[in-house]
Parts: C-alpha cells; sequence; structure tokens
C-alpha cells in the first residue's frame, strides 16, 4: 500500500474546498477510466529491459484532461503541476518520492492520440457511456456552428498564415481561422456528433455529417435554409443513411419576418419562431463550456488535423461535465 506523505495529509485536512477540488473531483467520479485506457492501452509503449519504463496509461490520459480543461500548454501544465496540490492529486503525483512527468513526456501522449485518432474514440467511447445511462435519447437534433480564431500574423517561421484557416464574415466583422460544427441532442443538450472545416465553410454544407440517422426532428437556425434540398441529404436519404421522413424545424430569416403585413398571421410566425429559438438555445451550452469554461477560444495548433482531434476531447469532456449531476447520481436514483 502507498504511504501518504505529510505534504497530503496537511492539505487533505484544511477545512475549505476550492472549486478546482470539487470540480476535479467530480471529474475523478464521471469520467469512465477503464474504458478509455482500455482504448489507449493497445497503441501505447510497453515497458523493455532496458531503458526508463513508461508512466502509466491513466497517468497520461489525467494529464491530457487537465490541460484540456484549463487550456494549458506542455510547458504551462508542467508548471501547474508542480503549484498545484489539487492537480498533483488528481493525476497522482507525490513530490516526495517522483518528479512530474515533462512536457515532452506530455507532447508525446498527445501525438500518440493523433497518429491513431484516439480523441475520437475517446468522444464515442463517452457517448457510449452516457447512452447506457440514458442519457441520449436520439429523437432530435440541434445543429450549429462556432467560430474557432486562429493567429492572422505572419510574423512567424514560415512567414505565412495557417494555409488550412481561411477568413469568413459573421454580420459586419471577419474572422480568420476554422469552424467546429456540432449535432446536439435536442432531449440532453448533449453532444454526439462533432465536424471540423475552416471557417469559410457554409454551415448548411456539412448538415450531413452532424446527423446520426435515427432523429425524426432536426433543429438549426436560419444558416441552414433550404437543407432538404440539399444533395448530401438527398443522397443520404437514399442510401437509408438517415430517415427520409425528417421533419427539418429551421428558422425562418429575419428579413421574411419583417416583411410580413403586421396582423395574426406575423404574431403567429414570430411566436412559432420564438417557440423554435427556446430550443435551439440548447445547442449554445456546449460551445459556452468549451470556449468560455475549458478557455478554448482560439485554435492551439496549425492545421485543421490536430485541431480536430482536441475538439472531439473537449467535446466529450464537456457531455461528461453536462452530465455530471445524473452520473454522480446513485443508480436507481430517479432526480427529484
Amino acid at each position: 500500500m502507498k504511504q501518504t506523505s505529510f505534504a497530503s495529509l496537511e492539505y487533505a485536512g484544511k477545512k475549505r474546498q476550492t472549486r478546482r477540488e470539487k470540480f476535479l473531483g467530480e471529474m475523478e467520479r464521471v469520467v469512465p477510466w477503464s474504458a478509455l485506457c482500455g482504448l489507449i492501452e493497445p497503441h501505447y509503449p510497453r515497458s523493455g529491459r532496458v531503458g526508463r519504463p513508461p508512466i502509466g496509461v491513466e497517468r497520461m490520459l489525467r494529464m491530457y484532461f487537465l490541460q484540456q480543461w484549463y487550456s494549458l500548454s506542455d510547458e504551462g501544465l508542467e508548471d501547474a503541476l508542480y503549484d498545484s496540490q489539487a492537480m498533483r492529486e488528481f493525476v497522482g503525483v507525490d513530490l516526495s518520492r517522483e518528479q512530474v512527468p515533462d512536457a515532452t513526456t506530455l507532447l508525446k501522449f498527445r501525438r500518440l492520440l493523433e497518429q491513431h485518432e484516439l480523441t475520437k474514440a475517446i468522444f464515442e467511447k463517452v457517448n457510449a457511456h452516457l447512452g447506457e445511462r440514458g442519457l441520449l435519447m436520439r429523437e432530435g437534433t440541434l445543429v450549429d456552428a462556432t467560430i474557432i480564431a486562429a493567429p492572422s500574423s505572419t510574423k512567424n517561421q514560415d512567414g505565412e498564415r495557417d494555409p488550412e484557416m481561411h477568413q469568413a464574415k459573421k454580420g459586419q466583422q471577419y474572422y480568420f481561422g476554422m469552424k467546429a460544427h456540432i449535432g446536439v441532442d435536442a432531449d440532453s443538450g448533449l453532444v454526439h456528433s462533432v465536424h471540423v472545416t475552416s471557417a469559410n465553410e457554409s454551415d448548411v454544407v456539412n448538415t450531413h455529417a452532424l446527423l446520426h440517422g435515427q432523429e425524426r426532428r432536426v433543429h438549426g437556425d436560419s444558416g441552414y435554409t433550404g437543407v432538404a434540398k440539399r444533395e448530401e441529404i438527398i443522397k443520404a436519404q437514399d442510401e437509408g443513411r438517415i430517415r427520409g421522413d425528417i421533419a427539418w424545424l429551421i428558422a425562418t430569416k429575419r428579413g421574411v419576418l419583417a416583411a410580413m403585413a403586421d396582423g395574426v398571421h406575423k404574431r403567429l410566425a414570430e411566436l412559432v419562431e420564438h417557440k423554435k429559438a427556446q430550443i435551439r438555445a440548447r445547442v449554445e451550452h456546449p460551445f459556452h463550456i468549451v470556449k468560455n469554461l475549458f478557455g478554448h477560444k482560439k485554435v492551439s495548433y496549425r492545421g485543421l488535423a490536430k485541431n480536430r482531434a482536441r475538439m472531439y476531447s473537449l467535446f466529450a469532456l464537456a457531455n461528461l461535465a453536462m452530465a455530471k449531476r445524473p452520473l454522480l447520481r446513485p443508480a436507481g436514483v430517479s432526480a427529484s
């Protein structure tokens, strides 16, 4: 049995629990650690007869998740682990006996996840776990997209902007970066599909990549106008990948509403649009968690592949954060 250090005993005996401790304690309980480690272990280097033995998969996964939750660089996470007892407790590092794994070790682990597309597998495994708990209903889907900014400066080693990022206009402002498209369960608000493109790609063009095939209703803002007639959607319906009787509940453009004559019909149309907007509002919560709570408002890497891999991780962790209350509830106990 591992002996507890005096520092850990002193830390455990303090009277006040910080918000970071509370959050990490909740994530400790809701993340399906054994299932996620099982995905990674077949690709993880094994201990050889010579050299330093590799750090355990779960410890590296915990470090990687900390990096996503607190938007830290590899070096920043290494420093944070030395600074924060709460983070060290979460990872399982005792400074009286060992050092914190260095930034290079985390870099190699992240590259392993990217190389074998394990972040997508993590996202799917988390959703399977949520589905087993009855949290994904699959009757309706909300679709939306958000722009993640990328550095537009050319003052770098290559002297150019990231060629895989592009400029897009939203309202009266131009943005440079990529776009994260998501499909969200209409009942639970959990993300079931993630798709990443450059910022200049239209939302409606990528709708087919956000549908799981079982939904009867799809909700979207006015950027998805005409989606039912899209070639990609018709092809998917012909091939049986999505239902042919989907109800497309797309917002009416503001100009169309404004042009309507005042009267009963206009008031009724405005009421319908208000109800549709109330349902669609749920799709903003995952974006809020990823961009505001996790601090991922800008891309961290060059190219779409690395950023796509991180998006899968971020939305998997966002799902666990959104579903923590039912997940923390003992089995068989219903919400009051």
